[in-house]
């Protein structure tokens, strides 16, 4: 059997994960089974779209629980910035960055907490690979789908 891949989190979003999980363990579960059981009261079920309907999210909610079981059981809770290597961008690090449109700030993250939107990036989205490595005062090409561009790295904490 093939080992499964790592996957880089930290304690914030494991935790996160974890929430998710007990809720659709102990709730959701529960919640499709009651709808799917009501939906059988109403007689044929070859054409009841409730039933379809609750059948369909009970798929949805027994692949997530599989999805984040395996994301949990993978997760390898990223460690605070060494010392030796404070000022260089990795992995938790909190990067601000100046481009042509302004100044953003992203905290480098593994790609199941991922959200752009909140200034969270990727290690492995094309600005995470471009960053990792660099220091204060590097100066970073980045090609993303949006085009490319060149990003200034102002601080690394």
């Amino acid at each position: 059997m093939l080992q499964d891949k790592p996957v880089p989190i930290t304690k914030k979003g494991l935790g996160k994960l974890q929430a998710e999980l007990d809720q659709l363990v102990t709730v959701k579960r529960r919640e499709v089974a009651d709808r799917i059981r009501t939906a059988k009261e109403f007689g044929d079920i070859s054409e009841n779209s409730e039933y379809e309907d609750a059948k369909n999210y009970q798929g949805w909610i027994e692949g997530r629980i599989l999805t984040l079981e395996k994301t949990i059981r993978n997760a390898e809770i990223i460690k605070e910035p060494s010392k030796k290597a404070a000022g260089t961008v990795q992995l938790g690090s909190k990067v601000k960055v100046k481009d042509e449109y302004g100044e953003e700030n992203f905290t480098i993250v593994g790609p199941v907490e991922a959200d752009p939107k909140k200034g969270l990036i990727s290690l492995e989205s094309p600005v995470g690979k471009a960053l990792l490595g660099k220091t204060a005062g590097d100066k970073v090409k980045v090609t993303t789908p949006g085009g490319s561009s060149t990003l200034h790295v102002l601080s690394v904490k």
